[in-house]
């Protein structure tokens, strides 16, 4: 397990930027609405949603921009449409702390991700 230094997800947010909080809460709200049975945690130092034992989704406040991980190639298909205002990479979703935070489509994702994962049990 990698080492954390924060407590909680509540303890993560607090520690970031100001202007980036309020987003970042949005983040965790439709997430938590679109997976009401999963933990959240703190894993590699960023939170996580764990559903059956798997960490299923996390997400992470950056300078310019907040990321979902993991998205693998069956998620980028299923949202191309709506992923391409956003920077895809690498497993990355990166939406800009710019724009309003699409909170239909990150409860989505995480639906999906959940799908997915049961899928591998």
């Amino acid at each position: 397990m990698a080492k954390t230094g924060f407590a909680s997800v509540d303890d993560y947010i607090a520690s970031q930027p100001e202007d980036a909080r309020a987003p970042l809460e949005r983040v965790r709200g439709a997430i938590r609405r679109a997976l009401p049975k999963a933990v959240e945690k703190i894993s590699y130092n960023i939170p996580a949603y764990r559903l059956r034992d798997k960490n299923v989704l996390y997400f992470a406040g950056w300078r310019r921009h907040y990321s979902l991980y993991p998205a693998g190639a069956r998620l980028i298909a299923a949202f191309q449409e709506e992923l391409a205002a956003y920077e895809v990479e690498k497993n990355t979703i990166r939406f800009p702390f710019s724009a309003p935070v699409p909170v239909k489509l990150i409860a989505r994702i995480a639906k999906f991700r959940a799908r997915e994962a049961a899928g591998r049990e």
